[in-house]
């Protein structure tokens, strides 16, 4: 099991602790007696009571993310996310009391996993300035085709179908780091499961981000006054600490260009048949611009 990071989980049922049960090491029970047991591809399905409003990724944006993602475009961004969270895991505060000992890092919006296998690496021996950081990890999604990736991905973490809309299925002051890359952000949750000193690490798209390829490819473009609305969403449970901006150049073939389109939130409503017509008509290789903010706040007391 995941005795690290299954110490820092609450029951999404009655909210009590969670600790293996069974023989099999695939269950999770709370002292009530509500049992979960893990998918055969290694997540848990956290979701209970009325649902999301949102909807989850599906198995075809699911993939393409994952095959855009594993050919490393993106790969200089998770670098660059797993550079400025883990300082915050190699020095953890205190534990709170059930909690556990040891750094804890909550990626909420996992998807495929990719951002937290780049932070987990970093940690592990031979990893960097941090390596040799024990850290528990917990991956949250509401795609469970996103889960299947990122349990196989991820599998020292505990990956959990959850909604970060509804109170998180984590304790008070347990986590260390909350990463959020594209990601929809609860403050006052992430807030209340990170410890005093802790990190929120947090991924935004800038004016430019893929201009090249959006409007023909129906993506959706960047909102204005998107960093003002961050800030205030965010205001009264979090300040800012820092952020770096990242600029990525990339050379993309036509599947590429594909994937980039159906991988994000526009691919809950594009024209399969018309994206594959445009990606069909591409050159051999499209410039496209990659524009990233990575901000880090820090709680308010």
């Amino acid at each position: 099991m995941f005795p690290a990071s299954v110490a820092s989980l609450l029951c999404p049922v009655c909210r009590e602790g969670l600790g293996p049960g069974g023989g099999s090491g695939r269950t999770l029970v709370c002292p009530a007696g509500h049992s979960f047991d893990a998918a055969r591809q290694g997540y848990f399905n956290f979701l209970v009571g009325k649902g999301t409003v949102f909807e989850a990724d599906a198995a075809d944006m699911v993939a393409a993310r994952f095959e855009f993602l594993s050919a490393g475009h993106y790969r200089p961004l998770a670098d660059a996310v797993a550079g400025l969270a883990a300082p915050a895991l190699a020095a953890p505060q205190t534990a709170s009391a059930g909690a556990g000992a040891g750094a804890t890092v909550l990626d909420a919006g996992t998807g495929t996993g990719h951002y937290l296998r780049a932070l987990l690496d970093r940690t592990a021996p031979g990893g960097g300035a941090q390596a040799g950081t024990p850290v528990a990890a917990i991956g949250l999604d509401i795609s469970k085709f996103a889960l299947r990736r990122a349990a196989k991905l991820n599998p020292e973490a505990v990956n959990l179908v959850s909604d970060v809309w509804q109170p998180l299925p984590v304790a008070d002051g347990a986590v260390d780091v909350v990463m959020v890359v594209f990601a929809p952000r609860n403050a006052a949750e992430f807030a209340r499961v990170l410890r005093p000193g802790g990190r929120l690490v947090v991924v935004t798209p800038r004016p430019g981000h893929l201009a090249e390829v959006a409007g023909q490819t129906g993506m959706l473009g960047i909102e204005p006054a998107k960093d003002e609305r961050l800030a205030a969403s965010l205001e009264g449970h979090f300040s800012p600490l820092s952020s770096l901006d990242l600029d990525l150049d990339l050379a993309l073939a036509p599947a590429d260009v594909g994937r980039l389109a159906l991988m994000g939130p526009a691919g809950h409503h594009l024209d399969r048949a018309a994206l594959d017509s445009l990606v069909n008509a591409l050159p051999p290789a499209t410039g496209v611009s990659a524009r990233f903010r990575i901000t880090v706040f820090e709680p308010r007391s």
